[in-house]
């Protein structure tokens, strides 16, 4: 079998990769949902119907686990899907099947806790915030999932959401760096506005930023740590795997790359942070 690695587009690729660096014998199959992305701005309904529809096709393409490597899926998807139609479509198929989300791992990794950690409520004043910044889609931020549930979890942690309207489609159109770069710096400097200052901390939460990653670095102050949504993805996966030996992820080290878009070539910033020419087949 398989693990399949779903997207809106193109960003899913970072978490990709990281899990081929953390599982190089398995089986990996990507599919970008690229006819409908990005999906940061579309409602609520549309985005977990047409994450429930990649995730059918991963299934149906030998998938046993898959990654929504998608914030704004993961966020906003991922729960109904769990609690409301994948246990109906596990019994129709008659095998384990799973579908986990980058979210959780990310918010374990920024706040050095597990998920089912919650802190006890205190009254006591917090004399020192930790600030951290999420730049994300809109769709991400209006669901204020990281504020939410690191609140739950931290109350010295100080979450500020800064959304990025066009940036995903920007990454998957391939623009210049000079657009890229005046983009990211609009919203680093929005977010320093808001805040009053710099984060402490930032996550990238969206994981077509990571193929621009340099260019948020840039813009933060020097040394800034960033935390990466795929590489605490891929730890946490290789921890589930250790877990339930159900999920078999394959022996063939296989790469199979799906679209519902068009077919061929991905654009030379994708080939870039790949390291190579990458085509996708037809989903």
């Amino acid at each position: 079998m398989a693990i399949g690695v779903f997207d809106s587009g193109v960003g899913g690729l970072s978490v990709h990769r990281a899990l081929v660096q953390a599982l190089p014998d398995a089986d990996l199959i990507y599919l970008a949902d690229q006819a409908n992305q990005p999906y940061g701005g579309r409602p609520g309904e549309e985005i977990v119907t047409l994450t429930r529809a990649g995730c059918e096709r991963l299934f149906d393409q030998g998938c046993d686990l898959i990654v929504l490597a998608c914030n704004t899926a993961s966020a906003i998807a991922l729960r109904r899907l769990q609690q409301t139609w994948l246990p109906g479509y596990r019994r129709e198929q008659g095998r384990a099947l799973n579908v986990l989300g980058i979210i959780v791992p990310t918010i374990e990794k920024a706040t050095g806790l597990p998920w089912e950690h919650e802190a006890e409520r205190r009254g006591d004043k917090v004399e020192q915030l930790d600030i951290l910044g999420v730049f994300s889609t809109p769709g991400t931020a209006a669901s204020r999932v990281y504020e939410i549930e690191i609140d739950k979890r931290r109350q010295d942690v100080a979450v500020f959401s800064e959304p990025c309207p066009n940036l995903a489609r920007m990454i998957e159109a391939g623009e210049g760096q000079a657009a890229l770069k005046a983009a990211v710096d609009g919203h680093v400097a929005a977010l320093k506005k808001r805040i009053g200052r710099a984060p402490d901390r930032a996550i990238l939460g969206c994981t077509h930023y990571e193929i621009i990653a340099d260019l948020f670095r840039a813009a933060l102050p020097p040394g800034t740590p960033l935390i990466h949504q795929p590489a605490a993805t891929a730890e946490a996966i290789v921890r589930y795997l250790e877990r339930h030996p159900e999920y078999a992820p394959g022996t063939g080290g296989a790469r199979r790359f799906l679209t519902t878009g068009r077919a061929g070539p991905q654009n030379g910033l994708v080939s870039s942070f790949w390291g190579a020419p990458l085509s996708f087949d037809a989903a």
